[in-house]
């Protein structure tokens, strides 16, 4: 019989609605504005006092509270009002002192069986949530020449170990350059040097009457140290980032050079940047004899608490710039513990200061500059204000003291850790205490949680305008189909939503206005159908066969032209960056559903009320 669905059909498209409406759900469930608290090292936990402590300073200073919660991670304090979080992050950080990173964040309020089910609200962009975007460009010249002195000295202590009389000479392009008095003294070096570097192409000039030997460096290592130093660059950055406590940070690679960081929900810039911009560095030293002098030691204690001091040796073996890899790992009993990768001048150093000291202790110093907060009584518009002043001090603390057991090289291991958490807390800041080349802030962006608010009630105010206006348009001209349109195009609108919460995707301005081309392009689909009803009918076809033809001679123009559009918005999102991704998400989600909605779901309405019922005339 014509215009019939079996019954799978029309069970089919209620489970998909229904999936839609649990899964969109979540969205009715505005997140709480929120501070959050955690201790600037794994080592420092929040405890409830501390949290009690930050709600007292909060009830004194007028600012109103919701709830607060402690977990493994830190500390939550939800608020009532958007505009309260940054007082309210101040007057924690003063509460609570410089040993806590106080950040601004946005707590869920989605009841517990949506979230048993998995379902989640769309995580919002830094345009809708508010927050800062920075574009970092890492300096590829200096990570270059950095490798390169690293290197050139490699090279001059080889040479000077094997009594060849060289001169050195001015630096040339991504290379050096070294002189030699006769082709006998250049021709042993080249072979010394070709047999233990291979990362240089090697030639021959002879100028001011010397000989001369110019090193470059290989393109492949040229390109293999850029990607290093991007790479290793965007690790820290991240590591970094992890300080703040944003909820959802976006740290992510942008061409060959740059960083594109976004942190919803930050609003103080300075904050950021000191973040990212941080200087740390690492240094590893040997514990002090028992008869040392105290000219010769220097007393350091360890970041974690409750561990007494230890006298170091003041000179360094190495600091953290040698060390190029570091991953934490368990020993062959079980027991936590870091691999440890330096360059080769790294490796020879530290070879040299253990191959004599088996048996003693090594430790590690984390080094970075801390921030001190002071407060002072200023006078700001006419009226005395407090404000905070911030400074920075050197801190040197240990990180890890161990055991020497063997002779070390390029690549050993660190025991004798508390635990898996210190061994990767002591792996990334290994990685991650300083940058492998420099960087500097190409852009900066602020946007305040007020406007990103107000973005939100405009993109939803948009996508309603542009849902009646459709919806009045289409049942304008074809009456009581144009109705049935309108339900398929709000079962279109919950699915979008419900499928882009399921998949994790991040919603933006530029993604609202997708949803709201979605609905014009969703509206297509029908615009055809109901177009070749009517023609089909004015060619004296009845109803029940013109129904059925304008469905089925649509649906050939209706895939077309969606997969044409779904083919941009896959190239948008490949070639795009930031607001064109989250267009393209939206939109290409969008087609989906669209496709779904008016081929099926339309079609099983038109099935459910007209199949099998003898209509003479249709309003359409």
């Amino acid at each position: 019989m014509l215009n019939k669905y079996p019954l799978w059909k029309y069970l089919l498209i209620l489970a998909v609605l229904a999936i839609g409406l649990v899964y969109s759900a979540p969205n009715l469930y505005p997140d709480d504005p929120a501070i959050q608290i955690t201790g600037t090292s794994t080592a420092l936990k929040i405890q409830q006092a501390d949290l009690d402590k930050a709600a007292a300073a909060l009830e004194q200073a007028g600012i109103a509270l919701k709830a607060s919660s402690l977990s493994q991670t830190g500390g939550l304090l939800r608020l009532t009002k958007l505009g309260d979080q940054l007082p309210a992050k101040d007057v924690v950080r003063k509460a609570l002192g410089d040993d806590f990173v106080v950040a601004l964040n946005l707590a869920p309020t989605t009841p517990n069986w949506l979230r048993k089910l998995g379902a989640t609200p769309m995580k919002l962009g830094l345009d809708l949530s508010g927050g800062v975007h920075f574009l970092l460009e890492v300096d590829m010249e200096k990570a270059v020449d950095a490798r390169l002195k690293i290197y050139e000295g490699e090279v001059r202590t080889l040479l000077r170990k094997e009594r060849i009389r060289y001169r050195s000479l001015p630096a040339t392009e991504n290379g050096f350059q070294l002189g030699f008095s006769d082709q006998e003294s250049l021709d042993k070096a080249r072979v010394l040097i070709r047999k233990s570097f291979t990362d240089f192409d090697l030639t021959d000039a002879e100028r001011g009457g010397q000989q001369v030997l110019q090193l470059a460096l290989t393109q492949a290592k040229l390109a293999e140290i850029r990607e290093y130093s991007i790479k290793q660059n965007l690790t820290t950055v991240r590591n970094r980032v992890n300080e703040l406590g944003v909820a959802e940070p976006i740290v992510q690679r942008q061409g060959a050079n740059r960083i594109v960081v976004e942190l919803p929900g930050v609003q103080d810039t300075a904050e950021a940047k000191r973040i990212l911009g941080k200087t740390a560095n690492l240094e590893f030293r040997l514990a002090a004899e028992p008869t040392a002098s105290k000219a010769s030691t220097e007393t350091f204690e360890f970041r974690e608490p409750g561990r007494p001091p230890v006298q170091l040796e003041r000179g360094l073996i190495i600091t953290g710039d040698q060390v190029t890899d570091a991953q934490a790992s368990y020993d062959e009993n079980g027991r936590p513990q870091v691999n440890i990768r330096l360059d080769g001048h790294g490796g020879e150093l530290m070879n040299r200061a253990t191959r004599n000291n088996v048996g003693r202790s090594m430790a590690v110093i984390f080094i970075e500059q801390r921030p001190v907060t002071r407060y002072e009584t200023r006078d700001v518009d006419g009226a005395q204000k407090e404000v905070a002043v911030q400074s920075f001090k050197e801190e040197k603390k240990i990180i890890s003291l161990a055991t020497i057991q063997s002779p070390l090289g390029s690549q050993f291991r660190i025991t004798g850790l508390n635990g898996q958490g210190e061994s990767s807390e002591l792996a990334l800041l290994l990685r991650a205490g300083g940058l492998a080349a420099p960087m500097y802030f190409a852009e900066e962006r602020t946007i305040g949680p007020s406007l990103g608010a107000e973005n939100i009630v405009k993109g939803i105010e948009s996508t309603w305008w542009a849902m009646v206006f459709v919806s009045l348009f289409i049942i304008a001209i074809y009456r009581f189909f144009g109705v049935l349109a309108t339900i398929a195009l709000a079962f279109n609108l919950v699915l979008l939503v419900g499928l882009m919460s399921v998949i994790g995707a991040t919603l933006t301005l530029p993604g609202i206005a997708g949803i709201v081309l979605t609905l014009g392009m969703a509206v297509d689909a029908n615009v055809l159908i109901y177009s070749r009803i009517r023609e089909e009918l004015a060619n004296g076809l009845s109803v029940q066969r013109a129904i059925h033809e304008g469905f089925d001679r649509a649906y050939t123009a209706i895939v077309d032209s969606n997969l044409t559009t779904l083919l941009v918005g896959g190239i948008l999102f490949a070639l795009g960056t930031g607001p064109i991704k989250g267009f393209a998400v939206t939109m290409s989600l969008g087609i989906i559903t669209s496709m779904f909605t008016a081929i099926m779901f339309t079609r099983g309405l038109v099935n459910l009320i007209f199949g099998g019922r003898n209509f003479k005339k249709l309003w359409i």
